[in-house]
Parts: structure tokens; C-alpha cells; sequence
């Protein structure tokens, strides 16, 4: 038992590293410049505000890790010292633990949220602490977690002598999604996480763990992958991969900026033309006349994308692509329920104008 408590303990390390890097995302959101923008009015009829300043967060990061790798600081390839990434694990699971642990037993947060799935979906919709929003600040961590393991792969590899097509591809796609998360971050405060979603153990567990080392698992899986097996991409494939990648990107970037958009300004030109508006409440014009949760198949291109530079040999690094469809179908089927009990016969309408789910003649 004290063994096994022992192996899941994180080591001093990792738990310094892990921490910084917390102190200086909360201090980095808190005093660098950026956009204050208002969020949507939530279901009690509030607001919140959002300082989108996670670009400048992550390029000044970026700046400090680059210096820090130019005096000898910190190694560019810390992210794969090990083939066990249980050491960089360890802390993320414990911090999210004890999250999950002290928010969810807190009796006045807790309210009148009953029966054992609270700790799972969460108590609170947005949570703050000293001013943060809780939910900015993971989804952050995650997505700058993401960027370094990504970074520090990409330093062994020119390090180790074998940078291939495939890596190249998979850095470009992903630093591009990464730098259009932050710099679209705003768009963030009108989806479903913010609005709808409270903050649990799924989300924090997404966040901190999920993100970081699955989205990255076309390189870390196996002994880093890319790393170890050698893809010869024809040229074809590399122009499919991009186009996948593209078409991906123009559906899932313009179907989110259109709802943020259509959120803020009701009449703002959709494609050109006025928006078609059912019951004066749901947009049918644009992707969101085509489907029901367009920015949902955007997103499954975008994460096939990821993993179509590593080939067809094994399916393991598609795990990522084929986790989120489960994901995105589940959620989709608990939004469909939810905008049934919140719009009543205006959803039925837009149901019957828009069939189609996600993938137009398909589902």
C-alpha cells in the first residue's frame, strides 16, 4: 500500500516545475495587458468579464523558456527526458484531485447539487479564485502544456538528427491551432464549457491531463513515436493532410466565429447576407444552416489532421480523432436535450430546418 502511494506521489521536481508554471499563468492573466471582454448573460442573469491576454501569455513564456534555454537554464528537451512520462503525470493528477476533492465537499458550494455525479460534472458554473476564472485558467495551462511537450519534441528530434516530414507537419498544424486558440480567445466565452458546462473533475482532468498528453500522443506514444519510426509521406499525402487540415480549420474557425459573432450582434452579416433567425433566437444561416454542430466536424478534421502525418501503419496514434468523436456525439446529444428543454417548439423548428447533426447526409 505505501508502495503504491509512494509511486503515484509526484516528485519534488516535477511538483516545483508544475507549480510555476501555475504562478505564472495566474500572474501573467492577472497583470498583463489585454482585451477585457464581456461574456454572454449567463442562466442566473449574470456576466462575467474575461482578460483575453493568453497570446501575450504565451509568447512572453515562450520568450522567458527561449532565454532560459540560450544561458543553460532549462534543457529544450526536458519534456522527453523519460519514455514514462509518470513523472510529468503525477502532479496534474493530484492537483486535480485535490481540486476535486475540497470543491466538491465545500457544503456552500455544493448547494442543492445532489447525488455522486456532482464531483464528476462539477458544482459550480464559474468558479473564481482571487479574481481568476478558474475555467480560463486550465483550459490555458492545458493548452500551453500542449504547446511545450510539443516544442520539446520538436528540440530532440533536431537534436537526435532524424526532423522528418511528418514531425514538421504535426508541429505546424499544431503550433497553428495553438496560436488561433489565443488569438480567437474571446470566441471561447460563448461555447458550451463556458456557458453551460460546470467545473468538475471532467474538466479539470481534461484540461491538465487530457489535453497535454493525448493531444500529443501521435509523439509520445510508444517511446515518442515520430521520433523512433521513420514516415515516408508521399507528396500526395502531404497535400491531403494539409487540405484536411484546411478545410478542417475554415469550418471550425468559421462556425464559432459566426455564433460569437451572431451572440454579440443578432443582424451581423452571415456569408454576405442578412442571417435567417428562427423564433428570433437560433441562427440557420451559414454553417449553422448546414448543421446542427458544424464546429463539431471542424474539429474532427482538424484532429485527424494531427494524426495523418504519423500514416496508416497502427491505429494507435488516431486515438486522439477517434476519442473526440465519441466526445463530440456525446456532447452533442446532451446539448440537443438541453436546447429541447430551453427552446421548446423554436428547437423543434430548427430541427426540422436543419436535419442534419454534424456531417450533412450522414448524421
Amino acid at each position: 500500500m505505501f508502495s503504491l502511494l509512494y509511486d503515484l506521489a509526484p516528485s519534488w521536481t516535477s511538483a516545483a516545475i508544475l507549480s510555476a508554471f501555475f504562478i505564472y499563468l495566474a500572474i501573467s492573466g492577472s497583470i498583463l495587458p489585454g482585451k477585457v471582454v464581456p461574456g454572454v448573460i449567463l442562466s442566473d442573469g449574470t456576466r462575467l468579464h474575461y482578460r483575453c491576454n493568453g497570446l501575450l501569455s504565451l509568447l512572453l513564456l515562450v520568450g522567458l523558456l527561449g532565454v532560459g534555454v540560450w544561458m543553460n537554464y532549462v534543457s529544450p528537451t526536458a519534456g522527453c527526458k523519460s519514455r514514462n512520462q509518470g513523472s510529468s503525470l503525477k502532479p496534474h493528477f493530484a492537483g486535480n484531485f485535490i481540486y476535486d476533492w475540497f470543491g466538491s465537499n465545500d457544503k456552500a458550494l455544493r448547494g442543492s447539487v445532489e447525488g455522486s455525479g456532482f464531483k464528476w460534472f462539477g458544482i459550480q458554473l464559474n468558479p473564481q479564485f482571487m479574481g481568476i476564472d478558474m475555467k480560463f485558467f486550465f483550459v490555458r495551462a492545458g493548452m500551453l502544456g500542449w504547446l511545450l511537450i510539443n516544442l520539446s519534441i520538436l528540440a530532440k528530434s533536431i537534436q537526435d538528427g532524424n526532423l522528418s516530414h511528418s514531425m514538421i507537419l504535426y508541429q505546424l498544424f499544431c503550433v497553428l491551432y495553438i496560436l488561433d486558440y489565443f488569438f480567437y480567445e474571446e470566441y471561447m466565452t460563448s461555447t458550451w464549457d463556458i456557458i453551460a458546462e460546470r467545473l468538475g473533475f471532467m474538466l479539470v482532468f481534461g484540461d491538465l491531463v487530457w489535453i497535454p498528453f493525448t493531444f500529443s500522443i501521435q509523439k509520445v506514444y510508444w517511446g515518442w513515436w515520430l521520433l523512433r519510426n521513420k514516415v515516408d509521406l508521399t507528396k500526395a499525402a502531404i497535400i491531403a493532410n494539409c487540405f484536411v487540415f484546411l478545410v478542417g480549420y475554415l469550418v471550425f474557425r468559421g462556425a464559432n466565429k459566426q455564433k460569437h459573432v451572431f451572440k454579440k450582434n443578432s443582424k451581423a452579416l452571415i456569408w454576405g447576407e442578412p442571417p435567417k433567425v428562427v423564433g428570433g433566437k437560433l441562427l440557420a444561416s451559414g454553417y449553422w444552416g448546414i448543421a446542427r454542430h458544424c464546429n463539431y466536424l471542424g474539429d474532427l478534421l482538424l484532429a485527424l489532421s494531427f494524426s495523418l502525418p504519423c500514416g496508416i501503419s497502427t491505429p494507435v496514434p488516431y486515438f486522439y480523432p477517434i476519442y473526440l468523436l465519441i466526445l463530440l456525439v456525446w456532447r452533442e446529444r446532451r446539448d440537443e436535450g438541453r436546447c429541447a428543454a430551453k427552446y421548446k417548439e423554436v428547437w423543434a423548428e430548427y430541427c426540422g430546418l436543419v436535419p442534419w447533426r454534424i456531417l450533412p447526409y450522414v448524421y
